[in-house]
């Protein structure tokens, strides 16, 4: 059976009327705290639990989509010259300081580990020297 539109999803099943048309790829909801648009409900949970965190005293400085560039080193054939590229860049979801250990700490709230995740994470981690702390 086919909705009013025709459309199906794969294998003839029909679409719901109420669901959406376009969806992200992995079913996450966009979801909206304090004016800023979060990519899933979990990210959005876990900046709430953060904002207690933080007001609470136990961390500060809380960063919202921290940026780390991807950099490689080019040699040519003979060896010289050295030269660095950028060829990507890493978004994390939050970063912030711990307050009792003055540890600096980077996270990313994770519902699937895509292997372009895993390999992007190894990267950020050998060449900025840090420790990605995946949420569940």
């Amino acid at each position: 059976m086919m909705t009013a539109c025709g459309q199906t999803r794969r294998g003839g099943e029909p679409i719901d009327s109420d669901m959406p048309r376009s969806w992200s790829k992995y079913r996450a909801v966009r979801t909206e705290i304090d004016g800023v648009t979060f990519a899933s409900k979990a990210e959005a949970a876990r900046y709430q639990v953060l904002k207690l965190r933080q007001m609470a005293g136990e961390i500060q400085g809380l960063t919202l989509q921290p940026e780390y560039p991807i950099h490689v080193v080019k040699l040519y054939r003979n060896g010289w010259p050295i030269e660095i590229a950028t060829v990507g860049k890493w978004i994390g979801d939050f970063e912030y300081v711990v307050c009792a250990s003055g540890e600096i700490v980077t996270e990313d709230v994770k519902g699937v580990k895509t292997s372009t995740y895993q390999l992007k994470k190894k990267l950020i981690e050998a060449i900025h020297g840090i420790t990605i702390t995946e949420i569940q």
